[in-house]
Protein backbone atom coordinates (compact mmCIF):
# COMPACT_ATOMS: atom_id res chain seq x y z
CA UNK A 1 0.00 0.00 0.00
CA UNK A 2 1.37 3.15 -1.23
CA UNK A 3 1.88 6.23 1.50
CA UNK A 4 0.24 9.70 0.05
CA UNK A 5 1.81 12.86 0.57
CA UNK A 6 -0.54 16.46 0.44
CA UNK A 7 -0.51 19.66 1.79
CA UNK A 8 -4.04 20.10 4.06
CA UNK A 9 -5.09 23.96 4.37
CA UNK A 10 -6.82 24.54 7.33
CA UNK A 11 -9.78 27.16 8.12
CA UNK A 12 -7.03 29.47 9.87
CA UNK A 13 -4.40 30.05 7.52
CA UNK A 14 -2.05 27.12 8.89
CA UNK A 15 -0.94 24.26 6.32
CA UNK A 16 0.29 20.77 7.86
CA UNK A 17 2.22 18.68 5.42
CA UNK A 18 0.55 15.13 5.69
CA UNK A 19 0.83 11.47 4.93
CA UNK A 20 -1.87 8.97 4.64
CA UNK A 21 -3.03 5.20 3.77
CA UNK A 22 -6.27 4.25 3.22
CA UNK A 23 -9.69 5.11 1.75
CA UNK A 24 -11.39 8.21 2.69
CA UNK A 25 -14.33 7.67 4.39
CA UNK A 26 -12.83 4.73 6.62
CA UNK A 27 -12.75 5.26 10.34
CA UNK A 28 -9.97 7.67 11.34
CA UNK A 29 -6.81 6.68 12.52
CA UNK A 30 -4.72 10.42 13.49
CA UNK A 31 -1.30 9.83 14.46
CA UNK A 32 0.97 12.75 16.05
CA UNK A 33 5.01 12.28 16.20
CA UNK A 34 7.27 13.71 18.58
CA UNK A 35 10.96 16.03 18.43
CA UNK A 36 13.21 15.29 16.50
CA UNK A 37 11.14 13.70 14.41
CA UNK A 38 8.40 13.93 11.27
CA UNK A 39 4.86 12.76 10.56
CA UNK A 40 7.17 9.93 7.94
CA UNK A 41 7.68 7.62 11.59
CA UNK A 42 4.86 6.38 11.39
CA UNK A 43 4.16 4.97 7.71
CA UNK A 44 5.06 1.21 8.88
CA UNK A 45 1.90 1.60 10.86
CA UNK A 46 -0.28 3.80 8.66
CA UNK A 47 0.08 0.86 5.78
CA UNK A 48 -0.59 -1.96 8.73
CA UNK A 49 -3.52 -0.26 10.02
CA UNK A 50 -5.11 0.83 6.57
CA UNK A 51 -5.01 -2.97 5.69
CA UNK A 52 -8.27 -4.31 5.62
CA UNK A 53 -7.26 -7.38 7.90
CA UNK A 54 -5.97 -4.70 10.35
CA UNK A 55 -8.94 -3.01 10.50
CA UNK A 56 -9.29 -0.86 6.93
CA UNK A 57 -8.53 2.59 8.86
CA UNK A 58 -8.17 5.46 6.91
CA UNK A 59 -4.35 6.29 8.65
CA UNK A 60 -3.18 10.02 8.90
CA UNK A 61 -0.02 11.24 10.12
CA UNK A 62 0.69 15.48 10.10
CA UNK A 63 3.70 16.94 10.07
CA UNK A 64 2.83 19.02 13.09
CA UNK A 65 3.31 22.73 13.01
CA UNK A 66 6.84 23.87 12.81
CA UNK A 67 7.84 20.74 10.98
CA UNK A 68 9.27 20.01 7.27
CA UNK A 69 6.77 21.49 4.92
CA UNK A 70 4.24 22.33 7.58
CA UNK A 71 3.87 26.45 8.60
CA UNK A 72 6.72 27.66 10.69
CA UNK A 73 5.29 30.66 12.15
CA UNK A 74 8.14 32.54 13.56
CA UNK A 75 6.05 33.74 16.90
CA UNK A 76 6.95 31.38 19.78
CA UNK A 77 4.15 32.20 21.01
CA UNK A 78 2.54 30.82 18.18
CA UNK A 79 3.51 26.74 19.53
CA UNK A 80 1.12 27.34 22.30
CA UNK A 81 -1.06 24.50 23.28
CA UNK A 82 -4.59 26.24 22.21
CA UNK A 83 -3.27 26.52 18.59
CA UNK A 84 -1.43 23.05 18.23
CA UNK A 85 -4.87 21.53 19.51
CA UNK A 86 -6.84 24.04 17.22
CA UNK A 87 -4.70 22.64 14.21
CA UNK A 88 -5.53 18.51 14.87
CA UNK A 89 -9.16 19.79 15.59
CA UNK A 90 -9.20 21.15 12.20
CA UNK A 91 -7.19 18.45 10.53
CA UNK A 92 -9.42 15.47 12.49
CA UNK A 93 -13.05 17.70 10.93
CA UNK A 94 -11.31 17.42 7.43
CA UNK A 95 -10.80 13.44 7.45
CA UNK A 96 -13.19 12.55 9.77
CA UNK A 97 -15.91 14.76 8.21
CA UNK A 98 -17.42 15.77 11.67
CA UNK A 99 -17.45 11.67 13.52
CA UNK A 100 -15.29 11.30 16.02
CA UNK A 101 -11.95 9.59 15.46
CA UNK A 102 -11.30 6.25 15.98
CA UNK A 103 -8.25 6.88 18.02
CA UNK A 104 -5.90 9.95 18.34
CA UNK A 105 -2.18 7.81 18.56
CA UNK A 106 0.67 10.01 19.56
CA UNK A 107 4.22 10.03 20.68
CA UNK A 108 6.43 12.45 22.87
CA UNK A 109 5.39 15.82 22.14
CA UNK A 110 2.49 14.74 19.78
CA UNK A 111 1.62 13.38 23.30
CA UNK A 112 1.25 16.95 25.09
CA UNK A 113 -0.88 18.03 22.07
CA UNK A 114 -3.27 14.49 22.35
CA UNK A 115 -3.62 15.02 25.87
CA UNK A 116 -5.18 18.23 25.32
CA UNK A 117 -7.70 17.13 22.81
CA UNK A 118 -8.92 14.28 24.53
CA UNK A 119 -9.32 16.70 27.65
CA UNK A 120 -11.06 19.47 25.85
CA UNK A 121 -12.66 17.61 22.88
CA UNK A 122 -13.51 14.22 24.54
CA UNK A 123 -16.42 14.17 21.63
CA UNK A 124 -14.11 14.25 18.68
CA UNK A 125 -12.09 10.89 19.56
CA UNK A 126 -13.47 7.82 20.89
CA UNK A 127 -9.84 6.73 22.07
CA UNK A 128 -6.63 8.00 23.05
CA UNK A 129 -3.89 5.78 22.19
CA UNK A 130 -0.03 7.50 24.33
CA UNK A 131 3.70 6.16 23.46
CA UNK A 132 6.24 7.78 25.97
CA UNK A 133 4.23 10.96 26.42
CA UNK A 134 4.35 12.19 29.70
CA UNK A 135 0.65 12.99 31.48
CA UNK A 136 0.61 17.23 32.12
CA UNK A 137 -0.59 16.08 35.85
CA UNK A 138 2.07 13.60 36.01
CA UNK A 139 4.86 15.53 34.44
CA UNK A 140 4.20 18.45 36.46
CA UNK A 141 4.15 16.56 39.79
CA UNK A 142 7.37 15.29 38.65
CA UNK A 143 9.12 18.81 37.29
CA UNK A 144 7.89 20.18 40.94
CA UNK A 145 9.59 17.02 43.13
CA UNK A 146 11.49 14.97 41.31
CA UNK A 147 15.23 15.60 41.48
CA UNK A 148 15.13 12.45 39.29
CA UNK A 149 12.81 14.29 36.67
CA UNK A 150 14.12 17.53 36.80
CA UNK A 151 17.68 16.33 35.90
CA UNK A 152 16.29 13.63 33.07
CA UNK A 153 14.68 16.49 31.55
CA UNK A 154 17.72 19.64 31.61
CA UNK A 155 17.75 18.88 28.19
CA UNK A 156 14.50 21.01 27.55
CA UNK A 157 16.73 23.76 29.16
CA UNK A 158 19.25 23.51 26.48
CA UNK A 159 17.10 23.22 23.72
CA UNK A 160 15.04 26.89 24.53
CA UNK A 161 18.51 28.89 24.67
CA UNK A 162 19.24 31.46 21.39
CA UNK A 163 21.72 29.57 20.19
CA UNK A 164 20.46 25.84 20.22
CA UNK A 165 19.98 25.58 16.76
CA UNK A 166 23.58 26.93 15.75
CA UNK A 167 24.81 23.78 18.57
CA UNK A 168 22.43 21.36 17.18
CA UNK A 169 23.34 21.69 13.50
CA UNK A 170 27.18 21.06 14.07
CA UNK A 171 29.11 18.07 12.82
CA UNK A 172 26.10 16.96 11.13
CA UNK A 173 23.98 16.99 13.72
CA UNK A 174 25.78 15.21 15.93
CA UNK A 175 23.98 16.34 19.29
CA UNK A 176 20.53 15.39 17.99
CA UNK A 177 21.30 12.18 16.69
CA UNK A 178 22.94 11.38 19.98
CA UNK A 179 19.36 11.66 21.39
CA UNK A 180 18.58 8.41 19.56
CA UNK A 181 21.63 6.78 20.94
CA UNK A 182 21.39 7.97 24.53
CA UNK A 183 20.26 4.83 25.93
CA UNK A 184 22.56 2.45 24.22
CA UNK A 185 22.71 1.36 20.23
CA UNK A 186 20.11 2.17 18.11
CA UNK A 187 20.40 -0.47 14.80
CA UNK A 188 17.26 1.01 13.51
CA UNK A 189 19.50 4.42 13.15
CA UNK A 190 20.66 3.26 9.33
CA UNK A 191 22.45 5.97 7.30
CA UNK A 192 19.20 6.30 5.54
CA UNK A 193 17.20 7.11 8.28
CA UNK A 194 19.81 9.43 9.63
CA UNK A 195 19.54 11.32 5.85
CA UNK A 196 15.96 11.68 6.27
CA UNK A 197 15.68 13.18 9.72
CA UNK A 198 18.92 15.55 8.50
CA UNK A 199 16.19 16.55 5.98
CA UNK A 200 13.71 17.23 8.13
CA UNK A 201 16.32 19.72 10.46
CA UNK A 202 17.59 21.14 7.44
CA UNK A 203 14.23 22.19 6.89
CA UNK A 204 12.47 23.28 10.00
CA UNK A 205 14.80 22.97 13.20
CA UNK A 206 13.43 25.91 14.43
CA UNK A 207 9.67 25.06 14.04
CA UNK A 208 10.53 22.15 16.71
CA UNK A 209 12.88 24.11 19.13
CA UNK A 210 9.78 26.64 19.52
CA UNK A 211 7.97 23.74 20.93
CA UNK A 212 9.79 24.20 24.17
CA UNK A 213 10.20 27.43 24.18
CA UNK A 214 6.10 28.40 24.01
CA UNK A 215 6.16 25.42 27.10
CA UNK A 216 7.10 26.40 30.67
CA UNK A 217 6.70 22.96 31.53
CA UNK A 218 10.30 22.16 32.25
CA UNK A 219 12.44 22.19 35.07
CA UNK A 220 13.08 25.53 36.92
CA UNK A 221 16.88 27.38 36.29
CA UNK A 222 17.91 30.66 37.39
CA UNK A 223 15.94 33.50 35.80
CA UNK A 224 13.08 30.98 34.64
CA UNK A 225 10.90 29.23 37.73
CA UNK A 226 9.47 27.08 34.50
CA UNK A 227 7.04 24.06 36.50
CA UNK A 228 7.24 25.71 39.89
CA UNK A 229 5.35 28.90 39.14
CA UNK A 230 2.89 26.50 37.34
CA UNK A 231 -0.73 24.91 38.71
CA UNK A 232 -3.32 23.26 36.55
CA UNK A 233 -6.64 22.67 37.67
CA UNK A 234 -7.90 19.20 37.90
CA UNK A 235 -10.83 20.25 35.18
CA UNK A 236 -7.01 20.44 32.84
CA UNK A 237 -6.10 16.77 33.48
CA UNK A 238 -8.91 14.70 33.14
CA UNK A 239 -9.64 12.34 30.36
CA UNK A 240 -12.92 10.65 29.80
CA UNK A 241 -11.99 8.37 26.91
CA UNK A 242 -10.63 5.19 27.05
CA UNK A 243 -6.73 5.41 27.00
CA UNK A 244 -3.86 3.10 26.27
CA UNK A 245 -0.32 4.17 27.35
CA UNK A 246 2.28 2.52 25.97
CA UNK A 247 5.69 3.10 27.71
CA UNK A 248 8.80 1.68 27.43
CA UNK A 249 10.68 1.72 30.79
CA UNK A 250 14.22 2.33 29.47
CA UNK A 251 13.25 5.94 28.54
CA UNK A 252 15.86 8.22 29.96
CA UNK A 253 14.47 11.26 29.55
CA UNK A 254 11.06 10.78 30.72
CA UNK A 255 11.58 7.88 33.19
CA UNK A 256 9.26 5.84 34.90
CA UNK A 257 7.82 7.59 37.60
CA UNK A 258 5.85 9.38 35.32
CA UNK A 259 3.62 6.77 34.71
CA UNK A 260 2.37 6.28 38.54
CA UNK A 261 -0.85 7.82 39.40
CA UNK A 262 -2.15 8.23 35.64
CA UNK A 263 -5.39 6.02 36.65
CA UNK A 264 -6.33 9.26 39.30
CA UNK A 265 -6.84 11.37 35.55
CA UNK A 266 -8.01 8.09 33.81
CA UNK A 267 -11.18 6.05 34.77
CA UNK A 268 -10.50 3.54 31.58
CA UNK A 269 -6.78 2.83 31.50
CA UNK A 270 -4.92 0.70 29.73
CA UNK A 271 -1.17 0.68 30.68
CA UNK A 272 1.57 -1.46 28.98
CA UNK A 273 4.69 -1.11 30.46
CA UNK A 274 7.56 -2.77 27.95
CA UNK A 275 10.79 -3.57 29.50
CA UNK A 276 12.93 -3.46 27.17
CA UNK A 277 12.47 -0.85 25.16
CA UNK A 278 12.94 3.30 24.89
CA UNK A 279 11.42 6.40 24.11
CA UNK A 280 12.26 5.68 20.68
CA UNK A 281 9.95 2.15 21.05
CA UNK A 282 8.35 3.08 17.49
CA UNK A 283 11.56 2.61 15.97
CA UNK A 284 12.39 -0.05 18.15
CA UNK A 285 9.71 -2.57 18.16
CA UNK A 286 7.08 -1.12 15.09
CA UNK A 287 5.85 -4.83 15.57
CA UNK A 288 5.14 -4.90 19.17
CA UNK A 289 3.12 -1.28 18.96
CA UNK A 290 1.26 -2.73 16.26
CA UNK A 291 -0.02 -5.54 18.24
CA UNK A 292 -0.49 -3.38 21.29
CA UNK A 293 -2.68 -0.68 19.66
CA UNK A 294 -4.45 -3.19 17.60
CA UNK A 295 -5.77 -5.18 20.38
CA UNK A 296 -6.93 -1.79 21.78
CA UNK A 297 -8.83 -1.18 18.83
CA UNK A 298 -10.67 -4.55 18.89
Amino acid sequence: MTIETWQQALPHGITLSCRAAGERGRPVLLFLHGFPEAAFIWDELLEHFAQPANGGYRCVAPNLRGYEQSSQPADVSLYRPKHLVQDIAALAEVEAGGAPLACLVAHDWGGAVAWNFANQLPQRTRRLAIINSPHPGTFLRALQASPAQREASAYMNFLVRPDAEQLLREDGYRRLLAFFTHWGPAPWLTEDLKARYRAVWDASLTGGLNWYRASPLRPPRDGDPGASAITLPREMLTISVPTLVLWGMQDTALLPELVEGLEEYIPELTLEKVDEASHWIVHEKPGLVMERLGAFLR
